[in-house]
């Protein structure tokens, strides 16, 4: 059984064209580099860039991954969500443990990153998930996915509506997902083995949902508040601000 210190853990990017949202967004320019590229940057300073890889259905994607020295693998256009080609990746790519850095968090902080790397060696069982304090506008914002955790940080429930709330509905303290997701092998093969999004998942359209209904335990850890998911043309302009400040 190797110890902590020699488990293997990979990153992997997925990155689809069609994004409901933001249709091309893996290859949109921001200030002379692709999100993707900035992600996949960003990942690199986390662990070594031989441990990165991003999991694409798409020859765009692709060949754009291949010009830019970044190592890529082609996955089917049937995975459901970023989970669903993970579990592609980790038929191909060998490693204890897997790390899901979504490819639309172009200025994600690679500290974060290694925090959630150093909790699953710590728990090479569980699934680990990261989360950060929210402002109330963050609260309000339906792209952005709210969870409420235990007081041990396992996570109860994630949506896209504001919770916790008040019974008049108001703001008192919240906390959203960030995307780094860590997750062994076996239950990646879990997670895909379902024909179809599960029940909540599907009404949320958030994916860690579908392990709390197959009936995982997801551990919740805290990082910073430097995410920044891209998921509409105001998200991007929110990034630029922050590059140029």
């Amino acid at each position: 059984m190797p110890t902590s210190s020699e488990l293997k853990a990979v990153i992997i990017i997925p990155a689809r064209y069609n994004s409901s949202r933001l249709p091309g967004k893996p290859l949109l320019d921001i200030y002379g580099q692709s999100m993707i590229k900035r992600t996949y940057d960003r990942c690199c300073k986390a662990v070594e860039c031989s441990n990165v890889f991003v999991a694409t259905d798409d020859n765009r994607i692709f060949s754009h991954c291949e010009d830019h020295d970044i190592n890529v693998i082609m996955t089917p256009k049937s995975c459901k969500t970023g989970t669903d080609r993970v579990y592609e990746a980790s038929k191909i790519i060998e490693a204890d443990i897997y790390i899901n850095v979504q490819g639309d968090e172009p200025i994600i902080d690679p500290d974060d990153i290694k925090s959630v790397i150093v909790a699953s060696k710590k728990n090479p069982k569980k699934i680990i998930n990261a989360m950060c304090q929210i402002s109330e506008d963050d609260f309000n914002n339906p792209t952005i996915p709210k969870v409420v955790t235990s007081v041990d940080n396992r996570l109860l429930y994630s949506s896209r509506s504001g919770i916790p709330a008040t019974k008049e509905l108001s703001f008192i303290t919240a906390k959203k997902q960030v995307c780094i997701y860590a997750f062994p092998k076996d239950s990646l093969a879990s997670f895909a083995s379902v024909d179809k999004k599960t029940p909540l998942e599907e009404i949320e359209d958030i994916e860690i949902l579908r392990f709390l209904e197959l009936g995982y335990d997801v551990q919740m850890i805290e990082v910073s508040n430097a995410s920044l998911a891209v998921d509409v043309l105001e998200d991007l302009k929110k990034v630029e601000d922050i590059l140029d400040a």
